[in-house]
């Protein structure tokens, strides 16, 4: 029974592997890192605008993801408006206006992950601020180095997928 067991984990994990793409000479999909960190930037009158952008050469897919828009210590009851330039589909650099705060009525708006693909400028295009723009810069790596270490555990695991083969089942006679 035990062999038998052992047998079907071993095509089991040869069937998981195969619909990955990972057997016979195929390679198993790269491994998959993702990184998020704090993102802030403050527009006022002195800095009206702010760019976030990364390196050309980054293989690196970038999201920018934006949690909230807030007037902060020394804003005056104007309004504010707070306009997002960034590319479209189809690569087209456009501007949109995000948000428009007043310390009277709106001090802050919440843009629940609001998700935008540098590089992006934000524009403080009417008052003096300062607003305070938060969010988390997500960074998604796809590895495309197999360790040797991987590359010996998929040959050990081919072998024994090799060693212990399925049997077909056995008829028994004197069964109705």
């Amino acid at each position: 029974m035990a062999a038998g067991a052992a047998a079907a984990l071993a095509f089991l994990s040869q069937e998981s592997r195969a619909r990955a793409g990972g057997v016979g000479g195929l390679r198993v999909p790269a491994p998959v890192t993702m990184d998020s960190f704090f993102f802030g930037c403050e527009l006022s009158g002195h800095t009206r605008s702010f760019t976030f952008k990364v390196e050309e050469e980054d293989e690196s897919e970038h999201v920018l993801a934006l949690t909230m828009l807030c007037l902060t210590e020394g804003a005056k009851d104007e309004c504010n408006v707070v306009e997002v330039v960034a590319r479209n589909h189809d690569h087209q650099e456009i501007a949109v206006p995000v948000a428009n705060l007043k310390l009277s009525c709106q001090p802050m708006l919440s843009l629940d992950d609001f998700q935008l693909q540098p590089p992006v400028t934000f524009r403080l295009k009417s008052g003096s601020g300062p607003v305070r723009i938060t969010g988390r810069h997500q960074i998604v790596t796809i590895s495309n180095d197999v360790s040797e270490e991987e590359e010996s555990e998929e040959g050990s695991e081919e072998e024994e997928a090799e060693l212990c083969p399925i049997l077909p089942a056995k008829k028994q006679r004197g069964r109705p």
